[in-house]
């Protein structure tokens, strides 16, 4: 990996993500906490950006930002030429639905449902047909090579086979934007190089923008580039 000569752009594609002086912080008490401070970064359309930081650095907070689960006190954030700091509470919940994919690192998984049903949750409040969001969860059961697995519950999968699970369910909305919180953090070293083949292949092969925070370099090494946080600022970014 080579250094970028500015750390606010990571890619020499089109901006998908567009982050101009964004400022984060929380209350604590009396006291008012800085997380995040003046960051100004820009992320490629079909890139696979690795955040990384130590504890407490922001590079989850960051990540929640950008996925429009949480919202900044200043600055712009823009995701595909949308500012999703002006959204009102339901309309940026429309938006995350339609253009978000979620991976968390403890899978999220609804313990009740199968494999299949965990993976169609998100078409339920779509107005596709029975049909057409059973043909779409075969499709993506089959991307993610869990087939077999369609009528297994959590319980009787494995954590590898579990991650690929919320994989499929975070790509069954096609979804602009994939964001994955430390998604092998909970796996042997085996079922976590399946994982990040899988995403990888979802980078290379359907174009899909992907923004993983990890705290382990092995796993920061399948992105194309790096992004560095520290205390709440970007420090330097690679990319190769």
């Amino acid at each position: 990996m080579g250094t970028v000569d500015n750390v606010k752009r990571v890619s020499d594609t089109e901006p998908l993500v567009d982050i101009r002086h964004l400022v984060k912080s929380y209350r604590r008490g009396v006291q008012t906490v800085p997380v995040l401070s003046d960051i100004t970064l820009s992320i490629g359309e079909g890139d696979f950006i690795a955040l990384m930081g130590p504890s407490g650095s922001g590079k989850s907070t960051l990540l929640n930002l950008i996925a429009g689960i949480d919202r900044p006190d200043g600055g712009e954030l823009r995701v595909g030429g949308l500012d999703i700091t002006r959204l009102s509470e339901s309309t940026l919940a429309e938006w995350r639905a339609a253009h978000v994919g979620f991976i968390f690192q403890f899978y999220n998984l609804m313990p009740v449902l199968t494999a299949f049903e965990n993976i169609e949750l998100p078409l339920m409040l779509t107005r596709l047909s029975r049909k057409e969001r059973r043909e779409r969860v075969s499709l993506v059961l089959d991307m993610v090579n869990l087939s077999d697995r369609a009528q297994h519950y959590p319980s009787e999968l494995s954590g590898g086979q579990q991650q690929r699970v919320a994989i499929a369910r975070a790509l069954i909305t096609d979804p602009t934007l994939i964001v994955a919180d430390e998604p092998t953090g909970d796996l042997d070293r085996t079922s976590a190089e399946e994982v990040l083949t899988m995403m990888q292949r979802l980078n290379r092969e359907l174009g899909k923008t992907i923004i993983m925070v990890t705290h382990d370099a092995h796993a920061a090494g399948a992105a194309k580039a790096l992004v560095h946080l520290e205390k709440g600022e970007l420090i330097d970014g690679t990319t190769r």
